[in-house]
């Protein structure tokens, strides 16, 4: 469904015209009543209910074969569908000639490091391009392999705009073994992050549930854990470099949500750098001075992205039993990024940072 509403909706008043289903679900047992505009919202993150209500409204939600409203309530044991005018995307994985950065690679794996701006996998509004597509080209040749395998591919993911290292099973046994060890919390995961403002603590730790902002489905909140929303969500971090208004800082997951760590520096007050979907493209801390801003919008064309690189990967091998580390240079624009903010430091170390 997530990729289905995105086609605009069009009114569906000829009963004769043939409709293709696109998503289907059956309501839960133990279901309380609940309008189904927010029943779909909750299983759906990356659509709004705005955008669900439109297509209730237009006859494209179907509960039990017979169109229904946004305020209709569902019951246990309905049978939900989405009914469109067109069929379905093909969502089928293409092999593409698409450059990879290969870390390693044996008989049953390989380590990549992704540019930014590379989704790792199809989906809505992103169906060839990917990540895995590019996979799909370096092992066609490969016996046994098949992209559109759920049993073999990609074992994690990180977000479009974070650069960095990702491990890729070539064998359903390769990834049953890895996904156990992300799944334990046996794996080693560090990020290096640019922040705004300047951190208190040399190290610490966050903590609180992470799930969908209700007000805003493709971001991410923190939340008490007595809240009992989302899921539990642990981040430690330890400052690298300080820069006076902003801090590059190491972050070590505990555990792997959504936005995780973009959700955790935001809720403790100092959002990733450039990262608009957290507040982090605006000048959060430093001077008025129009120099300031020029340096800032200099900053921010340099990294057009949340300034965040997965840096190190560490897991044992699956067959082997060894285990396995791998490190990752800077791309070129956090790096640049990064000598941007330490050249500013160096020529105002006599100046007195206020936060």
């Amino acid at each position: 469904m997530a990729e289905d509403l995105i086609y605009d909706i069009e009114d569906l008043e000829n009963e004769e015209q043939q409709l293709f289903e696109h998503w289907k679900i059956e309501v839960d047992k133990g279901q309380t009543p609940v309008r189904i505009d927010k029943f779909l919202a909750e299983k759906n993150p990356y659509q709004s209910r705005n955008r669900i209500q439109q297509a209730a409204d237009s006859g494209c939600i179907r509960v039990n074969n017979q169109p229904v409203k946004s305020n209709y309530k569902v019951r246990p044991g309905d049978v939900i569908t989405l009914m469109l005018d067109r069929p379905k995307h093909d969502t089928s994985i293409i092999a593409e000639d698409i450059p990879l950065d290969i870390v390693y690679e044996d008989d049953v794996l390989m380590v990549v490091n992704k540019p930014a701006g590379m989704v790792v996998h199809p989906g809505a509004g992103n169906f060839t391009g990917t990540l895995i597509n590019a996979v799909a080209w370096h092992l066609k040749d490969l016996k046994g392999f098949d992209a559109n395998d759920p049993e073999v591919g990609l074992v994690h993911r990180i977000d479009k705009d974070t650069s960095g290292l990702l491990v890729v099973a070539k064998t359903p046994e390769a990834k049953t073994v890895l996904g156990k060890q992300f799944f334990n919390k046996t794996t080693h995961r560090s990020y290096n992050a640019l922040v705004w403002g300047n951190l208190v603590e040399d190290e610490g730790t966050i903590e609180g549930n992470v799930a969908r902002d209700p007000k805003n489905r493709l971001r991410m909140k923190v939340f008490s854990p007595e809240s009992g929303i989302g899921k539990n969500a642990v981040t430690h971090y330890r400052v690298i470099e300080r820069y006076g208004y902003t801090t590059l800082v190491e972050c070590i997951l505990e555990t792997g949500r959504t936005h995780q760590i973009r959700v955790h520096m935001k809720h403790i007050g100092h959002p990733l750098f450039a990262d608009a979907t957290y507040g982090g493209e605006e000048v959060l801390r430093g001077q008025r001075s129009s120099t300031y801003k020029a340096f800032i919008n200099n900053c921010f064309k340099c990294c057009p992205r949340q300034a965040l690189h997965a840096k190190t990967l560490g897991f044992i091998h699956p067959i082997t039993g060894v285990q396995m580390d791998f490190d990752s240079e800077w791309p070129d624009d956090f790096r640049q990024l990064i000598e941007k903010w330490r050249g500013y430091i160096h020529g105002t170390t006599q100046n007195t940072f206020v936060e």
